[in-house]
C-alpha cells in the first residue's frame, strides 16, 4: 500500500509510550500525516485544544485511548464535546484501545463524538480508510 503525503494533522492521546512511538514511526514511514501531536492523557490534550495560541494548529483527526490516568478517553470526549464549537473546523475522534470488552465497544459506538472504535494495533488499511475519508482534496492524491 502506498501513501501520498496529506495536509492532515493527527493527534494521539495515549499513555503508552511504546504504542505512541510505534504509531508515530508507522505514520512517519508512510508519510500519512503532515503533522502529529501527542499527549499522554486527555487533560493535556484539552488544555492544548482550548489554548488560543494553538488555534492555527488544531488536529484534523484525534486518536484517543480510552484507558489512561488523569483524564481517560471517556472524560476527554465529554470535555471535547463541550469545546468543539469553538474550533471552527470539524475534528474527527477515533477511540483506540486494546479492550475487546463489548461494553467499551458499545459505549464508543453510542458516543456521538466518537467516529469509530479501533482495536490496537491499528492496521495500515484502517489508517488508509481514515485518510481517504478526507478525499477528494484538490491538489492531493488519494491513498492506493
Amino acid at each position: 500500500m502506498i501513501f501520498e503525503r496529506q495536509m492532515v494533522t493527527a493527534c494521539i492521546i495515549d499513555d503508552d509510550d511504546i504504542f505512541i512511538y510505534g504509531f508515530k514511526k508507522f505514520i512517519e514511514i508512510k508519510g500519512v500525516f503532515a503533522h502529529i501531536l501527542n499527549f499522554s492523557n486527555g487533560k493535556e490534550a484539552i488544555e492544548y485544544l482550548k489554548n488560543p495560541n494553538y488555534a492555527g494548529n488544531l488536529p484534523d483527526v484525534i486518536f484517543v485511548d480510552i484507558n489512561m490516568p488523569v483524564m481517560d478517553g471517556w472524560e476527554f470526549t465529554q470535555n471535547f464535546e463541550e469545546i468543539k464549537p469553538l474550533f471552527g473546523k470539524k475534528i474527527s475522534v477515533y477511540a483506540i484501545s486494546s479492550s475487546v470488552d463489548i461494553k467499551d465497544i458499545n459505549r464508543a459506538k453510542n458516543n456521538p463524538v466518537i467516529k469509530d472504535y479501533i482495536l490496537k494495533p491499528i492496521s495500515e488499511s484502517h489508517v488508509a480508510d481514515i485518510i481517504n475519508s478526507y478525499q477528494p482534496r484538490p491538489g492531493f492524491g488519494g491513498l492506493n
